[in-house]
């Protein structure tokens, strides 16, 4: 990204941030980085409600090439979710703030604006059938083990295991590509 478009981004989100409630050292004590929002899109899968859901081209790529391998060993792997604007962020944690949820504990469930994977177009949560999605008990699937053991193969990564440095609630069903 261009250094002033770079600078308008950071911008930007350091407004939605402050209209959250959420402050620098929120971020600053994570050791939280700033995600570029990605502009370059592809639709990775469309699930059985007919929701796009968008990656980055090469996490695209890497996402069907091992959707493929684990479908072929017998492996159901579904993305749940995948790129996500800073705007669609901002509603999500405005809509936890309205539920009465305090901001510290949103803030382990959810990424601030400008500060979510998803916002890259490289991370996806992942489901599988038979277990609810976006919920630990994923980690007790087929599909988990086998991302364990082959998603780096991919080059997906799980980016909140227990005890994360981020602070972030274990999400066994969140990967992340890294070119």
């Amino acid at each position: 990204m261009p250094s002033l478009d770079r600078q308008l981004y950071e911008d930007r989100v350091s407004t939605l941030l402050r209209s959250l409630g959420i402050s620098p050292g929120n971020l600053t004590a994570r050791s939280l980085r700033l995600c570029e929002e990605a502009e370059d899109l592809l639709v990775a899968e469309i699930d059985g409600r007919g929701r796009e859901h968008r990656l980055a081209p090469a996490a695209a790529a890497a996402w069907r090439a091992m959707k493929t391998t684990a479908t072929s060993q017998g492996v159901v792997l579904q993305i749940a979710s995948a790129f996500r604007s800073v705007n669609r962020q901002v509603e999500i944690i405005r809509s936890k703030l309205e539920a009465g949820l305090p901001l510290e504990q949103i803030l382990t469930l959810s990424a601030p604006p400008g500060y979510s994977e998803h916002h890259t177009g490289r991370a996806v949560d992942i489901g599988t059938a038979g277990t609810r999605t976006l919920e630990q008990e994923f980690e007790n699937t087929v599909a988990f083990r086998w991302l364990c053991e082959n998603a780096h193969s991919f080059r997906f990564f799980l980016s909140y295991p227990r005890s994360n440095p981020q602070g972030y609630a274990y999400e066994p069903w969140h990967w992340c590509f890294r070119s």
